[in-house]
């Protein structure tokens, strides 16, 4: 009986050991994937880009800036001419904060009366705008404490009145439902395209194409636009579920579907190129699964881009999801149009082309194979 039965855990370990695709998920899984985690993730903010208003001018109101930059929490990104300007710059995710600073911000400080300090926070993401509203609160108390003592005067009071812009009520619900549609929308175009291509490898039928009048890329085609399709018509019952979380929408649906579609490209191309290294259905879906982690946790869905460290930043360029977030969230909770969007539709249209054409020419190399 024990002759028999390690004869037969050790065809199983020689099995497993001649996987390569399983084994690289078994090593990302238990390496990168944890040190990516350990280096990245975080429910901090920091380096939150922000703009500066002074209308002050004064050594005073430059004290009080230092202190936002000198905390880890905030960087200017700025210094608009306008609160206009500003708000643009907030519109077009330039900027996640604006502080402005009253006329006769220090002449009332050293009078004993208290200044106002207005303060506009991007709420798209609650919990990152929650965080940066404390932290101004502990920053100007700080702030408080070194002036009335540096001016040899009674306790001083600034009073910050904190706007939240896109999500008045701070709820995570509107964040949430976003961030798991576009996680849905990446994960349809990406397993639907390589398991339909893997599942045909493994019958045989794409050899059986290979003998037909058709070429490689009517095939490559014929594989990508089904899903592309079948991408943009599973959004729709979506639909229902943001009607009843309250998720506003307040920019173009027409818009939000035609770049959908554009970021649907980039799904079918990561898909397409899954499947290009896989040969069983099995292997093909567990690269999805566990392939598609970094790219969601790379995009600002879970910890906030300007948080993660600058070495990891660079790399959230070359995601489409990042750029597919912020076009999420700038249509429906900031009802922003194309004039604000086209950098990051751009930019994910240019990933989107390079990533199609790469996967076609893996999908040509793998049927000449």
């Amino acid at each position: 009986m024990w002759r028999r039965l390690n004869a037969l855990i050790l065809k199983d370990v020689i099995q497993f050991a001649r996987d390569k695709t399983i084994l690289g998920v078994v090593f990302w899984l238990y390496t990168l994937e944890v040190l990516i985690c350990g280096y990245a993730m975080t429910f901090e903010v920091k380096d939150l880009p922000i703009a500066v208003i002074d209308h002050d001018r004064s050594v005073v109101s430059r004290n009080l800036i230092d202190k936002f930059t000198l905390s880890e929490a905030f960087e200017v990104a700025g210094y608009p001419e306008n609160q206009e300007q500003a708000e643009s710059w907030m519109r077009r995710g330039k900027v996640k904060y604006v502080m402005v600073i009253p006329n006769k911000f220090s002449e009332d400080l050293r009078r004993g009366e208290s200044p106002g300090l207005q303060v506009l926070l991007d709420g798209t993401n609650s919990n990152a705008a929650s965080l940066a509203k404390d932290y101004t609160t502990a920053i100007v108390r700080a702030f408080e404490t070194e002036f009335s003592q540096d001016a040899d005067q009674g306790a001083t009071t600034v009073r910050p009145t904190v706007q939240i812009w896109y999500n008045r009520a701070q709820t995570l619900e509107s964040f949430v439902v976003l961030s798991m549609i576009v996680a849905a929308i990446l994960m349809v175009g990406t397993i639907h395209s390589a398991a339909s291509i893997t599942r045909e490898k493994e019958v045989g039928t794409i050899d059986q194409l290979m003998v037909t009048p058709t070429n490689v890329w009517e095939i490559f085609l014929a594989k990508t636009i089904p899903t592309l399709v079948v991408g943009i018509l599973a959004f729709f019952p979506s639909l229902f579920i943001i009607w009843w979380f309250g998720v506003p929408m307040k920019g173009s649906l027409l818009l939000f579907l035609f770049l959908m579609a554009v970021f649907l490209i980039s799904a079918i191309a990561i898909g397409v190129m899954i499947a290009s290294i896989t040969k069983t259905l099995q292997q093909t879906l567990l690269l999805c699964f566990f392939g598609l982690f970094p790219v969601m946790f790379m995009s600002g869905t879970m910890t906030p881009i300007d948080s993660m460290p600058e070495f990891l930043q660079p790399i959230t360029l070359i995601s489409p999801v990042r750029y597919f977030m912020d076009i999420c969230m700038g249509i429906f909770l900031k009802g922003v149009g194309i004039a604000e969007l086209w950098p990051a539709a751009l930019s994910m249209a240019g990933i989107g082309a390079a990533l199609y054409l790469i996967a076609g020419w893996r999908f040509k190399h793998n049927l000449s194979s």
